[in-house]
């Protein structure tokens, strides 16, 4: 079992910036790709990021791309997603989640994650 828990939602202004921070505890942080993903009112959850075990591939939706990045420290079992550059689009609850994988796969369907944050709510204001 691992238990994720988001941190570091709010409000921000277009063009403004936040970063989300995911804990982790349970087994080995290590041990599972991690991603983020987001759901609007009335839209079905959406993928925006994830990254490798390794931390070293990562990957992101084309909305996204250029302005959000995902890290990873396994020392501190927290995965982060720094976004810049907000837009009022990006409004969503924030959740990350652990999947299971080879060292250097980069998880990216829902069906791939067995575990999943409360999530964290993120709000851009024009």
């Amino acid at each position: 079992q691992v238990q994720l828990v988001e941190s570091g939602g709010g409000l921000v202004q277009a063009g403004g910036s936040l970063r989300l921070s995911c804990a982790a505890s349970g087994r080995t942080f290590s041990s599972y790709g991690m991603g983020w993903f987001r759901q609007a009112p009335g839209k079905e959850r959406e993928f925006v990021a994830a990254i490798s075990r390794s931390g070293t591939n990562t990957y992101y939706a084309d909305s996204v791309k250029g302005r959000f990045t995902v890290s990873r420290d396994n020392a501190k079992n927290t995965v982060y997603l720094q976004m810049n550059s907000l837009k009022p689009e990006d409004t969503a609850v924030y959740y990350c989640a652990a999947a299971s994988g080879s060292w250097f796969d980069i998880p990216r369907l829902l069906h791939e994650y067995d575990y999943w944050g409360q999530g964290t709510q993120v709000t851009v204001s024009s």
